[in-house]
């Protein structure tokens, strides 16, 4: 691999940055509420199902029901 002077790396990597498309403000909110909300059917799905299979463990192994 060549190597690169300080100098040119730094023009590289603002050329690179330059070429960025950023997130507006409306868009971070947006996307962060989303996040949120998935996050919370996940939690209340995985305690629905592990209700489930917790009340069938026990039906089967018989300790309650």
């Amino acid at each position: 691999m060549a190597k690169v002077n300080p100098g040119q790396f730094i023009r590289e990597v603002r050329q690179e940055v330059s070429k960025v498309t950023w997130p507006t403000r409306k868009e971070t909110t947006v996307t962060t509420i989303m996040v949120f909300i998935f996050v919370f059917l996940a939690a209340i799905f995985f305690f629905v199902v592990d209700q489930a299979l917790s009340w069938v463990v026990r039906l089967v192994l018989g300790f309650g029901g």
